[in-house]
C-alpha cells in the first residue's frame, strides 16, 4: 500500500504526537505513513494551494479550506494560557501603524490574534518563527509575535512582553485558544478519516505513557534542544484538548470562525 503523506511541524508538540504512529509503535491498522516536517506557514500554504491528505494547519485558515478538509478531533494545539506573545526590546513599546512587527506567517492564528488585539498593527512582515527574536534584537523589527519554543526563552534573550495575545482572546471569549489542528482531506473516505483519527489518538496516548521513547526524535527536530524547554513546550501544548477537542474545543474553533470570517456560514461536518 502506498504510504499516506503526513505533514506536520518540527515543533515538540507535533513530533511528540506523531512519533509513535510513524515509527510503528502503535497499531496503525495496516496503514503506512510518510512524514514530512515543515514550518507552520509552509503547512498552511500547502493546504491552501495543494491537497495533502493529512496536514497540520492554523485554525485561522479553516474557513478557507473547509470545503476540502475536515478536522480530526485529536492532535490539536488548543488551550488556555498557551497563546502567542507580542514582544519587543521594551515592554512599553507603543503599537502604531508604523510599528514594524515580525509575524510567523500571514495565515497563522498568531497573526489573527495580533489583528484582534491591535487592529492598528498593519506593518507586519512574515519571518520564520525561529528567527523572530533575532530579527528584533538586530533592529530589523520593533516587535514580534512569538510562538512555539520562542515563548519560553525570550526573557533570557533580553526581550520584554508587550502583550499576551492569547490572554486577550480568552478575556474576549472565555474560551481556549484554537491555535492549530490536524486537517484531513475530504477526498478520503469517512472510514479512512476515522481510521487516521484512531491511529493518531493511539500515538498521542503512547507518547504520554512512554515520553522517553520519542525524546531523541523530538530533540532532533526542535529549534531549542534544551530538555527543560522541550518539556515545558509539550506540557503546555499537549493537553486534554489534544486528546479530544470536545464540546468546548469545538466551541472555541466556531468562535474563531465567527470572529475572523463572519460570512463563512455553516458547515455541519467540520470535524471527523
Amino acid at each position: 500500500m502506498t504510504p499516506i503523506p503526513l505533514y506536520f511541524s518540527p515543533c515538540p508538540n507535533d513530533t511528540f504526537c506523531f512519533h509513535a504512529m510513524i515509527s510503528g509503535l502503535v497499531d496503525t491498522e495496516g496503514l503506512p505513513f510518510d512524514p514530512h516536517l515543515e514550518d507552520v506557514e509552509q503547512l498552511n500554504h500547502r493546504v491552501l494551494h495543494n491537497n495533502p491528505s493529512v496536514c497540520k494547519i492554523s485554525y485561522h485558515i479553516l474557513p478557507l479550506i473547509a470545503n476540502r478538509y475536515r478536522m480530526l478531533p485529536c492532535g490539536s494545539a488548543l488551550g488556555f494560557g498557551n497563546g502567542p506573545l507580542l514582544v519587543s526590546l521594551s515592554a512599553s513599546e507603543p503599537i502604531t501603524p508604523q510599528t514594524r512587527i515580525a509575524i510567523p506567517g500571514i495565515h497563522t492564528t498568531a497573526h489573527f490574534l495580533l489583528q484582534q488585539a491591535y487592529p492598528q498593527a498593519i506593518n507586519t512582515h512574515p519571518v520564520l518563527f525561529s528567527k523572530i527574536s533575532d530579527a528584533i534584537l538586530s533592529g530589523d523589527f520593533d516587535a514580534g509575535v512569538l510562538i512555539h519554543e520562542g515563548r519560553f526563552i525570550y526573557a533570557q534573550q533580553g526581550l520584554h512582553l508587550v502583550a499576551d495575545l492569547g490572554a486577550c482572546w480568552e478575556e474576549r471569549t472565555g474560551l481556549p485558544i484554537p491555535l492549530g489542528g490536524i486537517a484531513v482531506s475530504r477526498t478520503l473516505t469517512e472510514a479512512m478519516q476515522q481510521k487516521i483519527a484512531r491511529i493518531l489518538l493511539r500515538s498521542i496516548k503512547y507518547a504520554k505513557e512512554f515520553p522517553q521513547v520519542s525524546a531523541s526524535y523530538i530533540r532532533s527536530n526542535a529549534q531549542e534542544i534544551d530538555s527543560e524547554v522541550i518539556r515545558k513546550h509539550i506540557e503546555l501544548f499537549v493537553n486534554d484538548y489534544t486528546l479530544d477537542l470536545g464540546r468546548v474545543g469545538r466551541a472555541a474553533v466556531a468562535a474563531m470562525i465567527n470572529v475572523g470570517a463572519p460570512s463563512f456560514g455553516t458547515i455541519l461536518d467540520l470535524f471527523v
